[in-house]
């Protein structure tokens, strides 16, 4: 049975035109004893359901760029949940804590994985959505958590990762796989060294898994982000934003996702 969010939960109403508005919902969810804050975001012009996306954020934490995101989403006709991986919806404003904070959760995979399919379950009773479609994306910490979830064989359409992690210490096995995949990368991106791009592509390939890995040439970490130039300066990290990587991975994963909800 679909379960409609009580109206309570609904934050605000962009509207597009006179029959079309992009509704966004706050929703909270719990994983255990941690209350986990979210944002679901449908055109609700669009009748009947249609496939859910998970988007999950960066490092910093789920802030205004992965609703952005979601909303973006909504947008191109699927209803997305800008997904809260720290719990309460906390954030992070300097690099240290962002530190704490993701490597508390990939430290314990078990705990990332409950929480990423408490996130999946939500977005799954949501109204509008058809709950046998469901991929994810993710950014930064966010692309190496879709990774992770795709590598231990959560039951999802495909994944995206943007400017992620590639690294694993537990390689999957043939047939583990159920996602495809699609990594967007900077190949410019010091966080992702050239060793573990090979590893990640070999692993891959032994597996039989359908991927595709795009390196943008000249590119840096966060390149899909424009607030990365801000934060890299703040910061003294290397981060860039490149409008044209941006663009392109963007127009990609438009295309990917038409193809594994067809």
């Amino acid at each position: 049975m679909k379960i409609r969010f009580p109206l309570s939960l609904m934050l605000f109403i962009l509207v597009i035109n006179a029959q079309a508005a992009i509704v966004i919902e706050k929703v909270s969810y719990r994983e255990g004893d941690t209350l986990m804050k979210g944002v679901i975001a449908y055109d609700d012009s669009i009748k009947g359901e249609r496939p859910g996306v998970l988007v999950v954020h960066e490092w910093w934490g789920h802030n205004d760029y992965a609703r952005k995101r979601a909303t973006m989403l909504a947008e191109m006709g699927y209803t997305a949940l800008a997904v809260d991986m720290y719990g309460d919806g906390k954030t992070a404003n300097h690099p240290d804590d962002a530190g704490k904070f993701s490597g508390a959760v990939m430290s314990n995979m078990p705990v990332a994985k409950a929480r990423f399919e408490s996130a999946m379950k939500t977005l799954k009773q949501h109204s509008t959505v058809e709950d046998d479609k469901i991929a994810a994306i993710g950014y930064c910490f966010g692309g190496g958590v879709v990774l992770a979830m795709a590598r231990m064989g959560v039951d999802l359409k495909g994944v995206a990762s943007f400017h992620g992690s590639v690294a694993t210490k537990s390689p999957v096995q043939k047939g583990q796989v159920k996602a495809k995949i699609r990594v967007f990368n900077g190949a410019d991106d010091p966080f992702v060294k050239a060793e573990q791009i090979v590893a990640f592509k070999q692993e891959m390939d032994a597996a039989s898994v359908d991927y595709k890995f795009v390196n943008y040439p000249g590119v840096k970490h966060s390149f899909t982000n424009p607030g990365a130039d801000e934060y890299g300066k703040k910061f003294n990290l290397p981060l860039a934003y490149d409008a044209n990587a941006d663009k392109a991975s963007w127009a990609d994963t438009g295309v990917f996702l038409n193809e594994i909800f067809k």
